[in-house]
């Protein structure tokens, strides 16, 4: 039998000191991991049913956003509302995030709906109804703080907070796109009916409730009035294809909560000018868009300047963004299945991010190695 080795004292002192080293640098790497690091983030069908008004750029606004609000860029422009009619995100999403900085005249914050910020605030918040915690990755100005919980300078405590952000943004521009780009890619199922003036929308869903409609952006300068007929579809998708795209009919009897259960697609949309109340809701990820009345229901653009309210009845639909080569469905979202083929490559739900914390632990861990390494060496040497 082989004599069993034991750790002499150097190595007894070695082992005490990493564990010395190695605990205080795994407790500070767990510190400093930062709240908003999640394992997952809102991406696809489901950035619909979460925010009311999503702009992967820049937003310019002079209105109101009566749900949550997602800024990729900045947000700008004179005195505007968020929140009004918010109610809590089941994901822990505040009221308004903003990638960028928020500049301009005061910005409203009600019912305690908070904001998430990963520049500057230099336009000011008024933090309207319950107490609200306002994040701050750099730092804020013009804000009576109150009874508010109110934190800035979090990049330099913690350069992931930023990092984060950046990583939602990045992912929900992607999946935005992919998910534009395979409802552009259904097979018609229903038709417009075009009467004189007015255009009808007769959704003939399918055994999943979806239907879908494919038309153009010159079928819609053809009409002034929009007659929309759901006849049980849980969800319709309105494909219109156009670089230049122009929203100004009527839609007969209001817009009734279309934007619960449609989608008005733009997958071309480079410019999109609305006038009108919009019944729906909206998907033009591409767009540089300019909206002077409301929408009721859920929108996406890319650039935005807004000077009409959006409206909550925020997409509620069932439709299911399949994965890579599979099929697309609606009804509800539990179920599987479908017969529309979608497509592309986007995927709805929750898409893995990577754990921005964990670079830090990862950093931090070779600095005490390397340290550990340093001092053995010059031990050995005496």
């Amino acid at each position: 039998m082989g004599a069993r080795a034991f750790p002499s004292i150097m190595d007894t002192k070695t082992v005490a000191f990493s564990t010395r080293i190695l605990f205080p640098v795994a407790l500070a790497a767990t510190v400093m991991t930062p709240v908003f690091a999640q394992g997952s983030t809102i991406t696809g069908i489901d950035a619909l049913r979460e925010w009311n008004l999503v702009v992967l750029g820049n937003l310019q606004s002079s209105s109101e956003v009566e749900g949550r609000t997602f800024v990729g860029g900045n947000l700008t422009g004179n005195s505007s509302n968020y929140g009004i009619r918010a109610t809590t995100s089941p994901n822990g999403q505040p009221g308004l995030t903003v990638v960028g900085n928020v500049t301009g005249s005061h910005k409203n914050l009600n019912n305690g709906s908070g904001a998430v910020v990963g520049g500057n605030v230099s336009s000011g918040f008024n933090l309207n109804g319950p107490n609200q915690t306002v994040k701050v990755g750099g730092s804020i100005s013009n804000t009576n703080v109150n009874q508010n919980t109110v934190i800035s300078n979090l990049d330099a405590s913690n350069p992931a907070f930023g990092l984060g952000l950046q990583q939602q943004k990045s992912d929900l521009k992607s999946s935005m796109g992919s998910l534009s780009f395979d409802m552009g890619t259904l097979a018609a199922n229903s038709q417009l009916t075009v009467q004189g003036n007015r255009g009808t929308f007769n959704a003939q869903p399918n055994a999943q409730g979806l239907a879908v409609f494919n038309i153009t952006a010159a079928d819609l300068d053809k009409i002034g009035e929009i007659q929309f007929n759901l006849n049980g579809a849980d969800t319709a998708i309105v494909n219109v294809s156009g670089r230049s795209v122009t929203l100004n009919d009527n839609f007969l009897g209001g817009t009734n909560n279309l934007g619960e259960n449609v989608i008005w697609n733009f997958p071309d949309a480079e410019e999109l000018k609305l006038s009108t109340a919009w019944g729906g809701s909206v998907l033009a990820p591409l767009a540089d868009a300019e909206t002077r009345n409301y929408i009721q229901g859920s929108a996406v653009f890319g650039n935005l300047k807004q000077d009409g309210e959006m409206h909550i009845g925020t997409f509620n639909g069932g439709y299911v963004t399949p994965p890579s080569g599979g099929t697309s469905t609606g009804g509800d979202s539990s179920t599987g299945g479908g017969t529309s083929s979608g497509g592309g490559t986007s995927s709805g739900g929750a898409t893995p991010v990577p754990e921005p914390g964990m670079f830090g632990l990862f950093g931090l861990g070779v600095g005490g190695l390397i340290l550990w390494r340093r001092r053995r060496a010059k031990r050995d040497a005496e």
